[in-house]
C-alpha cells in the first residue's frame, strides 16, 4: 500500500510539475523577466524614488502579469504558426496540451489583475500604459507579423513601453526621463529583433512570419538597417547625462557599448553570417542589461 501511495503522490507531484512548466512557457518567463527588469530600473531611476523592497517586488510581480498575459495572448493567436515552427512547437497551446480557452481564462486574469495592482499601488497612468502595451503587443504587433515588416516598427512601441511604465510608476508624471529611457529601448530593438529574424529566418519564412526590412530575407539591407539603428543609439544614449539622469560614468559607458553595437552590426554587414547575426543578438542582451544597471549605479 505504501508503495502504491508513493506512486499516486509522485504522480501527482509530476503532473503539478508539468502544469507549472506549461504555464511558465506560456508567459514566456525568461522574456517577461527581461521586459519587467527594465521597467523595475527605470522605477528605480526616477528621482523621487528610493529603493525599496515593497515596491520594487509588487511592480516586478504586477508588471509580470500584465506581460505575461500579453505573452500568453500572442501564443494563443499563433498557435497554428508556432506549431510549424521548431523552437516553438512545443508550446503548451501549439502542442495542444493546455486548451485554447484555458488560456484565454489565463491571460485575462493575470491581465486584469496585473493593471489592478499597478492602478492600486502606484497610479492610474502607468496602469494606463500598462493596458496599452498589452493590446498592442497582441492584437496589433501579433498579426501584423504574417502581413509586413512593419510590424517590427510597431512592436517596438509595447517592447519599449516597459520602461515608461516604470518611470511613471515612481514619478507619477510623464518626464524626460521616462522618454529618454523609452528612446533607448525603442531604438535597441531593431538590431536585436533583426537579429533574431536572422537566425530563425528559414522557421520564420515557414510560418508566414515577415520580419525583415528586406523582402529577399537576411540581405545587405538588413545588416545596413542594423547599422543604422546602432548609430542612432549613440546620440539618444548621451541623453540621460543630458537631462541629469545619471552621471559621466555611465555616459562612457552608454558609449562603449553603444560602439559595440555599431562594431557588431557592421561585421554583420560584411561577413553576412549567421554567426555574426547571432553575435549581434547576444551582444543586444548584455547592451540592455550593461546600460540599465549602470545608470542605475551611476543615480545610487
Amino acid at each position: 500500500m505504501d508503495n502504491v501511495a508513493t506512486g499516486i503522490s509522485n504522480s501527482t507531484s509530476f503532473a503539478v510539475a508539468s502544469k507549472m512548466k506549461d504555464y511558465f512557457q506560456l508567459i514566456k518567463f525568461t522574456l517577461s523577466f527581461m521586459v519587467v527588469f527594465s521597467c523595475v530600473v527605470s522605477y528605480l531611476l526616477a528621482p523621487q524614488v528610493k529603493f525599496d523592497l515593497f515596491g520594487v517586488l509588487t511592480l516586478f510581480i504586477a508588471g509580470m502579469l500584465i506581460t505575461g498575459s500579453a505573452n500568453a495572448m500572442n501564443q494563443i493567436l499563433e498557435k497554428d504558426t508556432d506549431a510549424l515552427m521548431k523552437r516553438t512547437a512545443g508550446r503548451p497551446v501549439a502542442a495542444g496540451r493546455m486548451a485554447e480557452n484555458k488560456a484565454w481564462v489565463f491571460a485575462i486574469i493575470t491581465g486584469i489583475t496585473g493593471v489592478l495592482m499597478m492602478w492600486i499601488l502606484f497610479n492610474w497612468q502607468s496602469a494606463s500604459l500598462g493596458v496599452l502595451s498589452l493590446l498592442l503587443y497582441a492584437f496589433a504587433y501579433t498579426p501584423l507579423k504574417k502581413v509586413n515588416s512593419v510590424s517590427v516598427l510597431v512592436g517596438a512601441f509595447p517592447g519599449a513601453l516597459p520602461c515608461l511604465v516604470g518611470w511613471v510608476a515612481g514619478s507619477g508624471s510623464f518626464g524626460p526621463g521616462g522618454w529618454i529611457l523609452f528612446g533607448i529601448q525603442f531604438l535597441w530593438q531593431f538590431p536585436h529583433f533583426w537579429a533574431i529574424a536572422w537566425v530563425a529566418h528559414k522557421d520564420y519564412e515557414k510560418a508566414g512570419f515577415k520580419l525583415l526590412p528586406g523582402r529577399e530575407g537576411p540581405t545587405k539591407f538588413t545588416a545596413l538597417q542594423s547599422i543604422i539603428y546602432s548609430m542612432l543609439m549613440i546620440p539618444v544614449g548621451m541623453l540621460p547625462f543630458y537631462f541629469h539622469l545619471s552621471g559621466s560614468l555611465s555616459l562612457w559607458i552608454l558609449l562603449g557599448c553603444n560602439l559595440c553595437m555599431v562594431l557588431l552590426s557592421v561585421l554583420l554587414f560584411i561577413k553576412m553570417n549567421v554567426s555574426s547575426a547571432r553575435r549581434v543578438m547576444f551582444g543586444s542582451y548584455f547592451y540592455l542589461m550593461i546600460v540599465l544597471l549602470s545608470l542605475l549605479f551611476d543615480k545610487l
